[in-house]
């Protein structure tokens, strides 16, 4: 049996592509850089907030 993600969590938790280089999105809950693409159309988090998301909708189990 794998470990994988899904085997514990049916959250769908795609994430945007990186970005190559600058300009980068805005964070929608701090405005701080993330790390994807300016153009990409939908919600981005920066790498703390991600964070903090990820916990705070963690699957407990």
């Amino acid at each position: 049996m794998s470990d994988t993600d899904e085997d514990y969590c049916l959250i769908d938790a795609t994430r945007p592509p990186k970005a190559d280089g600058p300009p980068y999105a805005a964070c929608v809950l701090c405005q701080e850089p993330t790390e994807y693409p300016e153009s990409y159309k939908g919600v981005t988090l920066c790498p703390v907030c991600e964070w903090r998301e990820a916990e705070r909708t963690a699957c407990s189990g």
